[in-house]
């Protein structure tokens, strides 16, 4: 197939699923990578990258569509950047996703591996998640039969969620399937009153308007917390609109806002205010209460994190007179879930904040046998830590997508604990780890669960127990 450019490739069968939701095809011994395509697809593509035993692709016609595919329930499908699977039957996206577990663990890892359980769906599949955030922005995303008519301007107000790979444009939404109600409610109330007003919603090109984002997070509890995100302070715009928002949903419990001037829109060192309530949400997981503030983080659906830890929690398979570290704590969340049945627990995060979260949460759960440190953990447990806190008899990591470092699987390897659970988002990086892990460890179980319906993303929990 040589390395020209511009190869168009055409009625190509799209024969399976690939790491990170994309779709592959063979021709010629070369495997073809693309997006939006359903095995059992006929397709034509151009090639994007050609490499010696791969490229990708990209989809210029489906010529034959998939006895798979079923219709998408929402109308925004394949333009908002929110959902990517819903054009497969539920079902089938396990099927994948259990595969992709498979296929990362034998190819990356090369691992010997135990049967994988079957993957754990959710049993909701809509309105699954506890927080979602919406961007307002004075330019829409235009459809493509939109384009053609000079009438309509890209330029005007608009709520909802980034166009798929595009960083300026607001996908304007009418119903996200994702979150209960009140969460389109609030959204739409917030755009009314800011057209109603005539204020700016916020330009992403020139980093100014008032009008920039809302987190909603609505927990099991019942409690709902709303944040509003505007570019610049006005004190009057501000108390009217958060008074419009208290009187017009009497659902929420906790009122706040954010004051972001920056670039961008992470608030992790902007300082949230309560306009009323106590400017936090209790959440809970079976018995125990999470403290879960605007900057908190806390897995997104709360039915599928409780599966999620009670599968940690049945690995691990406690007598409560272990020490039990938990790697990447984040707010304590895992280990204050376990800590019934062990003797002490040290948690360990880099982010100070989500340290003094979890030292909250502790409190809040009267869990007194647990220690938590803000810092690099490959730093922190030194002999001294361990003299003075105990070694551990197992270890829980909970990573971010990029998985462990180099670093920290050697520090792994040398402290040796009896047991480690292995709590991933990533089934590839944490192949890689896993492999490395191999050395002194063998897999004892491994528990693919599924936290994000119609997304291609997987949870996946792995117990290893060390050789001996």
């Amino acid at each position: 197939m040589g390395k020209k450019k511009n190869i168009v490739l055409e009625n190509l069968l799209v024969t399976g699923y690939a790491a990170e939701g994309k779709s592959l095809a063979k021709h010629e011994g070369k495997v073809i990578f693309m997006e939006n395509a359903v095995p059992g697809d006929i397709v034509t593509v151009r090639l994007i990258k050609n490499k010696k035993d791969w490229a990708e692709a990209q989809v210029l016609r489906i010529t034959g569509f998939s006895a798979e595919r079923i219709t998408p329930f929402c109308k925004h499908f394949g333009i908002c950047g929110g959902c990517q699977w819903q054009m497969l039957p539920y079902e089938k996206q396990l099927e994948y996703k259990q595969d992709q577990v498979l296929q990362s663990f034998r190819r990356i890892g090369k691992l010997e591996l135990p049967e994988i359980r079957p993957i754990m769906g959710s049993e909701k599949t809509t309105r699954y998640r506890n927080k979602l955030e919406y961007t307002f922005s004075n330019r829409r995303y235009l459809l493509r039969e939109e384009l053609a008519d000079l009438q309509i301007s890209a330029v005007q107000d608009a709520a909802g969620f980034h166009a798929r790979g595009i960083f300026d444009k607001i996908v304007d939404v009418d119903t996200c399937y994702l979150q209960d109600e009140p969460t389109n409610l609030i959204r739409k109330e917030v755009k009314r009153w800011g057209i109603e007003k005539g204020v700016t919603f916020y330009d992403i090109q020139r980093h100014e308007g008032f009008l920039r984002n809302v987190q909603v997070r609505l927990c099991r509890s019942g409690e709902l917390m709303v944040n509003i995100v505007l570019g610049y302070d006005d004190e009057e715009l501000r108390n009217a609109l958060l008074g419009r928002l208290r009187d017009q949903f009497p659902a929420i419990t906790t009122l706040l806002y954010t004051i972001n001037k920056k670039w961008n829109d992470s608030l992790n060192d902007l300082q949230p205010v309560a306009f009323f309530g106590k400017g936090y949400a209790v959440e809970k997981l079976e018995r125990f209460e999470f403290k879960v503030g605007p900057k908190s983080f806390f897995q997104t659906n709360t039915a599928q994190a409780e599966r999620l830890y009670q599968t940690v929690r049945d690995f691990a398979e406690l007598k409560g007179t272990e020490t039990v570290y938990d790697l990447y704590c984040g707010t304590g969340s895992i280990g204050i879930f376990l800590s019934d049945q062990v003797k002490k627990l040290v948690g360990i995060e880099l982010i100070p904040e989500a340290i003094a979260d979890a030292k909250e949460n502790a409190l809040l759960n009267q869990v007194s046998h647990a220690a938590f440190f803000a810092g690099d953990v490959t730093a922190i447990c030194n002999d001294a830590f361990f003299e003075t806190h105990g070694r551990p008899d197992l270890i829980i990591s909970d990573p971010p997508r990029a998985g462990m470092s180099d670093k920290l699987v050697a520090k792994l390897l040398e402290i040796a604990a009896e047991k480690i659970i292995y709590v991933s988002c990533n089934p590839a990086t944490q192949a890689r780890d896993l492999n490395l892990l191999s050395e002194k460890y063998r897999i004892s179980a491994v528990q693919p669960v599924d936290m994000f319906p119609h997304t291609l993303h997987i949870e996946n929990v792995t117990a290893l127990f060390l050789k001996h």
